[in-house]
């Protein structure tokens, strides 16, 4: 029998990357509460390939001029709104046959909290006399929101780690919840109890996650088995928009997490592993330690390895790259965020220009690709200067990575936003694809901003094939286009973009139609390109001009 069951929700929205959503903190929490005599269980909701089209929830309606029907071109971006996952029905029906008394429910993110709630009403409905605790992001941020719904009994905020295991532990006893780290419940008096965040000073106090718990052949990389791995714990910057600023930074010993690796790799043929960690590199000489120890170890196994959250580009050098390139890094992952002096500032963060290209000089030597992360969006922030940093990146050997701003709960941004009275009305429009905010740029100019950014990296694909750019041309008379070719598709449509700003898409029967927008944006756009050489991605690409 179960004595405690650990759900990740499925989730509703416009996409999913199936390999940035494995479980890996209720895998956390799970070794902790196993190594207190518990017997757990994970239940990943995600961990099929199940999803089903839904209808876009009505404070949605404002995307539908932007999302109105399905783009077969390379510059598409979203149209179904969807369930990902298993039904809530069944997922309450799997937790009944569980028999757990304490259901542990995963809410990481702020947009998919209702899909949390709604997981913990259906959990009731099956399992009435079970209690729901909720734990994540989101409810450590706001957990007076959380005990709203009836259907959670409590909150844990914080590390997960420290404090389901003794909540369990008191409701097993029949302790007081006072004592549990990072709870939150209500009182007798109908009162709620709110503790400070649970954390974990030392992390290699804690057991090594509880990994075959999970369902490791859905998650991939291609052919590859992926995984997640959590080496470092919070993070010292003062970015404005992240929840997580001036956390304590804790490390990892280097020999843990080589034997994390080595339990992934030797027991579930793991060949692709991702760091989620908010500040990987930060401090150099335990991460030069890490890459020697993962060069020495994996050697001839060919482990991809990636961090996707982003590395500060200030924390790498020419021996750290090299290094990772050894290990088995094939990318680097920047976090550039702007390169405009005024909105670094209000952000929080440093000029790392510099320093990137620096890293993008290196990267190209030791033959590794990289993806530059730009925010766009955000309050006060401009169109025209997102589009600047489009730019920067056109002529570098970089893949664009465009991310519309989201205000985060717990971040000062979320703050500003709500003293701006620009904060979204529900939680569930917390996020890039729902384009949150329209302050000084519009939702018209971000979802421009988002499409240039599609195009930009069609060009730079282009020129790492070997071919050139196309040259603008008009377009004539009515025309139907072979959309089973992405590629001759991508740049038909790129010829008329560059003719007259209009950003066209194909219908699935290879009618073209003109997506919404901002063509004040793409007019600047396209003569900014026209004044830079634009490089591909690979680094045989030296690059070209527009004519």
């Amino acid at each position: 029998m179960t004595d405690i069951l650990l759900i990740q929700p499925p989730i509703r929205d416009f996409y999913l990357t199936a390999k940035r959503t494995i479980p890996y903190g209720l895998t956390s929490i799970a070794a902790a509460l196993i190594k207190e005599g518990f017997a757990v269980e994970v239940l990943d909701g995600l961990a099929t390939s199940r999803s089903r089209i839904i209808g876009m929830p009505p404070e949605m309606a404002h995307l539908r001029e932007y999302y109105f029907e399905t783009d077969r071109s390379p510059f598409g971006l979203f149209n179904h709104y969807k369930h990902f996952g298993y039904s809530f029905e069944h997922l309450g029906q799997m937790a009944r046959k569980s028999g757990a008394l304490l259901v542990g429910i995963s809410s990481l993110f702020t947009a998919y909290a209702n899909d949390a709630i709604k997981m913990a009403e259906s959990i009731k409905g099956y399992l009435p006399d079970c209690k729901i605790v909720l734990g994540g992001h989101h409810p450590t941020a706001i957990p007076e929101k959380a005990m709203e719904s009836s259907a959670i009994d409590f909150v844990l905020r914080g590390d997960g780690e420290i404090s389901l295991p003794s909540l369990a532990k008191a409701l097993k006893n029949g302790s007081p919840l006072e004592a549990v780290p990072g709870i939150a419940f209500r009182k007798q008096d109908g009162s709620i109890q709110i503790s400070e965040p649970a954390r974990v000073k030392n992390p290699d106090r804690l057991p090594l996650p509880a990994v075959h718990l999970l369902r490791h052949h859905y998650y991939r990389r291609g052919k590859q088995r992926s995984m997640v791995i959590v080496a470092t714990r919070g993070c010292p910057m003062s970015c404005s928009y992240c929840c997580l600023r001036k956390t304590l930074y804790r490390k990892r010993r280097v020999q843990s997490v080589i034997d994390e690796i080595e339990t992934a790799v030797e027991q579930f043929k793991v060949g692709f592993i991702d760091f989620e960690d908010e500040n990987l590199s930060l401090d150099r000489h335990w991460f030069l330690n890490l890459l020697s120890e993962l060069g020495e170890r994996f050697a001839g196994y060919g482990l991809e390895l990636r961090a996707m959250n982003g590395l500060y580009p200030p924390s790498l050098d020419e021996e750290i790259i090299g290094a990772m390139q050894k290990a088995g890094f094939k990318a680097l992952n920047l976090s550039l965020c702007s390169t405009s002096k005024y909105h670094l500032k209000r952000f929080g963060r440093t000029d790392v220009t510099e320093a990137f290209d620096n890293a993008l000089d290196w990267a190209e030597k030791y033959g590794l690709e990289a993806v530059g992360y730009v925010i766009a969006g955000g309050p006060f922030q401009s169109a025209g200067d997102s589009a600047s940093d489009l730019l920067f990146l056109a002529h570098r050997r970089v893949l664009v990575g465009l991310s519309i701003f989201y205000p985060a709960p717990g971040s000062p941004d979320f703050e500003l936003c709500q003293n701006l009275g620009i904060l979204p009305d529900t939680f569930s429009l917390m996020r890039s694809s729902a384009l949150p905010l329209s302050h000084v740029t519009s939702r018209s100019e971000s979802i421009t901003l988002l499409r240039l950014a599609r195009i930009l990296n069609f060009m730079k694909l282009l020129l790492d094939q070997g071919q050139k750019i196309p040259e603008p041309a008009s377009i004539k008379g009515t025309v139907r286009i072979n959309c089973k070719d992405e590629i001759e598709t991508g740049k038909q449509l790129l010829r008329w973009f560059l003719h007259d700003g209009q950003i066209r898409g194909v219908r699935p029967n290879g009618e073209i139609f003109t997506h919404k927008i901002s063509a004040r944006l793409t007019k600047l756009f396209i003569q900014g390109l026209k004044q830079i050489r634009i490089r591909g991605v690979k680094s045989t690409v030296v690059g070209t001009e527009l004519g």
